[in-house]
């Protein structure tokens, strides 16, 4: 059944924990032997009181006390018992819980951005907390709970049959008829409750969804529109969630009948087996005991069970994410890349995402150390993703990229990474201190390499003007400064982090000429010696690139300087061309090189 297995995989995360685990199974054992004495010695008390008659005071006094001796005995044992597992349990459950959540957020932050792109983070964080805490809870329960039960059912309950063949059938046969209807019915609403989860999971991602983007929610009048799909999607939980109810009440109702049915089938049975001598009234109280003990044992598991069928959704998503793969896996003898000089080098250069259209063909371009390659073209070209390529976010599905000689296949993520600093045309500022987003790239900077970073980005004069400069919250995205604040402080993080190369990804874009005029100067810095690749849409930005490259289709079309490729009347002519209306410098510029 694919909830054993599913649970099977739940159990195995223990292995860290696992002689833990095997004390608590050993002690469950213990237990369950301790809890099936208990009624046994009940029974033997009352065998040795109907038989009174004909034994001296004494005698019985003797016999009876050995009894209730050994009957304390067993109750502290088992008080022991429960004492140690439930200790144990706990301490377990929580520390794999937590274990599996820093497993998640890890394996979550290593994915492509592909998988990113195709989900939305707000499902990311249910799934991660819906999905951790139901794990704690079924080990947990599991351990401390349940394992007795299931122990007792499995290997003790046959040992009644030893005791009185007739009377253990009629206890087994009750029993497995019991759980056989209960399987049923989780066969009826395990695809039910998957069906409720996924409804789950999209409200969540619709909530942060629409929380992440109050602003556009207010300025647009989307709050009742908003607020009607979240009330859709909820009546869609509901009307996926009753009927499961619906049928677990069944179960309640069922549990309920079992435990009055098996006690009065126990006593009729034993009454009848009494009258013919084969059974004593010791025996027929045991197995009274039996029974209620039993149907308590199910009733807890049955509602153990039925919590497993709506946990299932959200641990089976859990380890879906768990078993999401990242497109550049490393290689087993993949070498760490040392601080490199930066000769980058495509080679016929193909590429396209699974199922897609090819993006890329047959790119080739190499860049020397410290020179400035610009790529610009229209939207799609095929410019960020070339860049993709550089950071090992995809790998080509033809031909090579390499940096100072090494193909990036050969190297460790991590390290290549490393060499490599980005600064985006949205910042990515962390909802942190100034302090902290700046060390993002470089956690051990002293607060005088800090402070030089963020002169040269013409950022420490605003920082000092924040309420408590470097220790101010810029808020969610960067929130709290202003669009030209943002850029200088990515810039600033990318000086600090200092990286042989540089990917500028429309970095001045997004700002008004005022604020691209001071950022531009902190460009400036932040590029001198390193080897820069430029992506842009604004060509005024790459006036002074060593190499224009201009891609239309997936293809390098033309290569050249400014100036030159001006001259040549081509399609990056007809580019500039097209934003003269905007940008009276760049008329200027083309003037001149005409």
């Amino acid at each position: 059944m694919q909830l054993v297995r599913l649970y099977a995989r739940v159990l195995g995360l223990l292995g860290p924990d696992k002689w833990v685990a095997v004390g608590l199974t050993v002690a469950n054992i213990a237990l369950a032997g301790l809890v099936f004495l208990e009624p046994v010695l009940f029974g033997r008390v009352v065998d040795v009181l109907t038989h009174a008659t004909g034994m001296t005071r004494e005698s019985v006094w003797a016999e009876a006390l050995a009894l209730l001796a050994l009957w304390g005995a067993v109750g502290l044992s088992g008080i022991g018992a429960n004492v140690a597992i439930s200790l144990l349990s706990d301490r377990m459950a929580h520390r794999n819980r937590l274990a599996a959540m820093s497993k998640y957020f890890e394996h979550v932050l290593s994915l492509p951005l592909s998988f990113h792109g195709d989900i939305q983070s707000g499902r990311l964080m249910k799934v991660m907390l819906s999905g951790t805490d139901n794990l704690f809870s079924l080990w947990l329960s599991f351990f401390r709970d349940h394992m007795s039960t299931f122990i007792a059912a499995i290997v003790l309950m046959p040992l009644t049959l030893a005791m009185n063949w007739r009377l253990g059938l009629l206890l087994v046969g009750l029993v497995l008829l019991f759980g056989t209807l209960t399987a049923l019915i989780i066969q009826k609403t395990e695809t039910a409750q998957h069906q409720v989860e996924r409804f789950q999971t999209q409200l969540a991602g619709n909530a942060q969804d629409a929380l992440s983007n109050v602003v556009v929610v207010q300025s647009f009048t989307r709050l009742s529109s908003e607020a009607r799909m979240f009330g859709d999607i909820v009546r869609q939980v509901l009307d996926h969630q009753f009927p499961v109810l619906n049928w677990w009440a069944v179960v309640s109702v069922l549990t309920r009948a079992a435990s009055t049915v098996t006690t009065i089938s126990i006593f009729m049975l034993g009454t009848l087996l009494h009258l013919d001598g084969k059974a004593t009234v010791g025996e027929i109280v045991s197995f009274m005991g039996f029974a209620n003990l039993l149907i308590g044992k199910l009733e807890a598991a049955v509602a153990f069970v039925s919590r497993l069928v709506f946990q299932a959704p959200a641990v089976t998503q859990f380890f879906e994410v768990m078993d999401a793969r990242t497109s550049v896996p490393e290689k087993p003898g993949a070498v760490p890349l040392p601080r490199v000089q930066g000769e980058v080098a495509f080679d016929d250069v193909t590429f396209a995402y699974p199922g897609g259209p090819r993006i890329l063909t047959d790119v080739s371009f190499r860049a020397s150390p410290g020179r400035t390659l610009a790529l610009v073209g229209q939207t799609g070209a095929g410019k960020s993703t070339a860049m993709a390529l550089l950071q090992r976010m995809w790998d080509p599905v033809a031909g090579r990229v390499s940096i100072d000689g090494h193909d990036l296949r050969d190297i460790t993520v991590e390290s290549l990474r490393r060499n490599i600093g980005v600064v985006f045309q949205e910042s990515m500022l962390f909802n942190r201190t100034i302090k902290d987003n700046l060390l993002v790239g470089r956690p051990e900077a002293t607060q005088e390499e800090i402070e030089r970073a963020c002169r040269m980005a013409e950022a420490h004069e605003f920082i000092l003007r924040q309420p408590r400069g470097y220790e101010t919250m810029v808020g969610e995205r960067g929130a709290s400064l202003s669009g030209g604040q943002r850029q200088r402080l990515a810039i600033a993080r990318a000086l600090l982090k200092d990286p042989p190369i540089l990917i500028l990804d429309e970095a001045t874009s997004a700002l008004d000429a005022a604020t691209e005029a001071r950022v531009q100067k902190a460009l400036q810095a932040l590029m001198a010696g390193r080897t820069t690749f430029i992506i842009a849409h604004r060509l005024s930005t790459v006036r002074d690139a060593d190499e224009i490259m201009v891609f239309e289709g997936g293809q390098i079309v033309e290569r050249g300087t400014f100036d030159a490729l001006v001259r040549e009347g081509g399609r990056f002519a007809e580019l500039v061309r097209t934003q003269l209306t905007s940008a009276a410098p760049m008329a200027e510029a083309v003037k001149a090189a005409e």
